[in-house]
């Protein structure tokens, strides 16, 4: 049975595979949460703000010794994953298959070492570590994980030095509604807002 190799397909161009497989890959997925330092209190409020696309990590093997050509010549194809297409302004998304595994996503770093050289100095072997950041279109994204809009009512913890106009931008993205903001959570001085304060955010039509 053929080894089946990593192959890398940059829309819009040629497919190609890696020269070896590497021996591991690691996916990693995080959030971004903020913290509210609250005078007085033992820790601060912990306030979740977006969720990370995953990231693919691994390292990619290249050597042409035994065919005494330029190992740079393979490993090209990776570094120029990384060039902005002059079409969409933008690297290209790449659909990485290994067998049943399969990512999506845009090459966000290339760390190339080269080891090994003939006498002549051309390179011969190379270990690339590269980093895929996780490509899903927002339609997509939007119909598996819908996000809450304010036509929910929900609470939102303040942060220091927010202002609710600034709330209001991110809540309904119109700084003028921070009036049903005062309004709904009854603010005597709508400009001075405390950091750890709950507000709510009401529905609106």
């Amino acid at each position: 049975m053929e080894l089946q190799k990593i192959s890398i397909a940059p829309q819009g161009q040629s497919k190609f595979d890696v020269l070896f497989n590497p021996t591991q890959y690691s996916i990693v997925k995080a959030n971004t949460i903020a913290e509210a330092a609250i005078p007085g209190l033992g820790s601060p409020i912990l306030q979740f703000v977006h969720g990370n696309v995953r990231t693919l990590n691994m390292d990619l093997f290249f050597d042409t010794y035994e065919e005494r050509t330029d190992v740079s010549t393979e490993t090209e194809k990776v570094y120029n994953l990384l060039a902005i297409e002059a079409s969409t302004h933008a690297p290209p998304i790449c659909d990485i298959r290994w067998g049943n595994f399969h990512f999506t996503g845009v090459l966000d770093q290339v760390n190339g070492q080269f080891t090994l050289f003939l006498s002549n100095g051309t390179p011969v072997r190379a270990k690339l570590s590269v980093v895929f950041k996780e490509y899903i279109d927002v339609e997509t994204l939007v119909r598996v994980n819908p996000t809450q809009s304010s036509d929910h009512r929900k609470r939102r913890v303040v942060l220091s030095g927010e202002r609710i106009d600034t709330i209001a931008a991110e809540e309904y993205g119109d700084p003028g509604k921070w009036r049903v903001i005062a309004e709904a959570n009854d603010l005597a001085d709508p400009s001075v807002l405390k950091a750890g304060d709950s507000l709510i955010m009401p529905v609106v039509r």
